[in-house]
């Protein structure tokens, strides 16, 4: 495995591991030999993802859980703690593209607790054992609706700018360690995000991506292999990423 030492005996604990950007980062570190903790809800997908990583990787362990199931996640995790050498904050949903005075409030709570309290209460178990064996890496999935608006981004543009200075408030805290923190910032890509987020209108999901090449979720995979591999005296603070036919928009008047 050509993660920096230091960082291979231990496991790699991936969220929102079922699909998309999870599913391809656990294959990324599964092809390098790592030993996985896959967490995600749907546990017909996990096993599936299991089965295929299980001739590649030393383990793969798959944990069944919601990370806003707090107490069940933290009996899951409580053996791994110790070990957990790279955590992957990566669950996380959008619902919805309507406008604020318009959404149905559940779906708001919904992506608060999971963008928001899931990426911190998930944290909060990890990280201290990270602190005591002064090792580790934290690498957080945001997205560029942390940093630019957009009409119907409301609350999960408001989630993701969470996620990104919260992976720079424990940048600034963790000076002095050698524990890392990275915040991941993708534009649009084709996964199952947007079928989620259009309620399972796969046709409205679709149209999102008509007429041009978004990046892939491998590519976001070898994007969050990399940082792991790089020394540990490198910390990649943020990265943000972008298909080459996407842009941000400018101002608009009316």
């Amino acid at each position: 495995m050509t993660i920096e030492k230091g960082l291979e005996h231990g496991y790699v604990l991936i969220t929102g591991a079922s699909s998309g950007f999870g599913a391809a980062i656990a294959r990324r570190f599964g092809e390098a030999g790592a030993k996985l903790l896959l967490l995600a809800r749907r546990e017909e997908k996990l096993n599936e993802l299991r089965d295929k990583l299980s001739g590649e990787s030393i383990e793969v362990v798959p944990l069944v859980c919601d990370v806003r199931e707090e107490e069940k996640l933290e009996a899951l995790l409580k053996p791994y703690l110790p070990n957990i050498s790279v955590l992957v904050n990566n669950a996380g949903l959008a619902l919805g593209v309507g406008s604020t005075q318009n959404v149905d409030m559940e779906d708001w709570r919904t992506m608060i607790a999971t963008n928001i309290t899931g990426v911190a209460f998930i944290t909060h178990l990890v990280l201290p054992h990270m602190v005591e064996r002064d090792r580790g890496l934290i690498i957080n999935v945001g997205s560029v609706a942390g940093t630019y608006p957009y009409p119907g981004g409301n609350v999960y543009g408001g989630t993701k700018a969470f996620v990104k200075q919260f992976s720079l408030n424990l940048k600034a805290e963790l000076l002095g360690t050698k524990v890392r923190v990275s915040n991941i910032e993708p534009a649009a890509s084709e996964t199952e995000f947007s079928i989620v987020r259009h309620k399972g209108n796969e046709s409205r999901a679709s149209e999102v991506y008509d007429g041009w090449e978004p990046f892939t979720a491998d590519d976001i995979a070898e994007t969050v292999y990399w940082i792991a591999s790089l020394p540990e005296r490198v910390n990649v603070n943020s990265i943000e990423i972008m298909g080459t036919g996407q842009s941000f928009a400018g101002f608009s008047i009316h």
